[in-house]
């Protein structure tokens, strides 16, 4: 009985795990961070509707776990990808934090540096939480098409097989 609850309850947590992460092949619900709400660190709003054109790939991080992905944002910037044909977004899920939202904007300020053609975001209600059923408190690699369907989805740290998937989907999809 004990060992038939405890698979039980492994199983509920394998299945949560699994949605949170967009559905590949399907168009992501259309969100616009603005206000309250969010938007680019430089107050201006930003909509996912600007996921078109080119391949995007979306990292959706807690700072308490945004170096989690840092060797697959170095890769992708080693693959010197044409900003043509390719654009980073970094969202940041400031609500999965107890840091104040005055460091993070510091720490980003200086990301946005490493990174000039990554577009940075706030997200200050958990918005692609509950609207992308992406992972709370985690850090998600969402890759998108130039229509703006979903490619790749992963929640965590990604593995070499995953960030090798990755680059190839992108290429792919250049």
């Amino acid at each position: 009985m004990k060992r038939n609850l405890i698979l039980g309850m492994a199983l509920l947590l394998m299945a949560a795990f699994a949605f949170a992460e967009l559905p590949v092949g399907k168009v992501a619900p259309l969100i616009t961070l603005s206000g309250k709400l969010g938007g680019r660190i430089d107050g201006s709003p930003w909509s996912s509707s600007e996921l078109t054109g080119k391949v995007w790939v979306v990292f959706y991080a807690d700072p308490d776990e945004s170096d989690l992905n840092d060797h697959a944002a170095d890769a992708l910037k080693a693959e010197k990808f044409s900003d043509e044909q390719y654009g980073s977004v970094a969202v940041v899920n400031m609500a999965a934090t107890w840091k104040p939202n005055r460091i993070i904007e510091m720490i980003l300020g200086k990301k946005q540096k490493s990174f000039p053609s990554t577009i940075y975001v706030k997200d200050y209600e958990k918005t692609l939480v509950s609207k992308w059923n992406l992972a709370d408190d985690s850090n998600d690699v969402v890759a998108f098409n130039k229509e703006g369907v979903v490619i790749f989805s992963r929640d965590g740290k990604l593995s070499d097989d995953d960030l090798t998937q990755l680059i190839k989907v992108i290429h792919e999809n250049l």
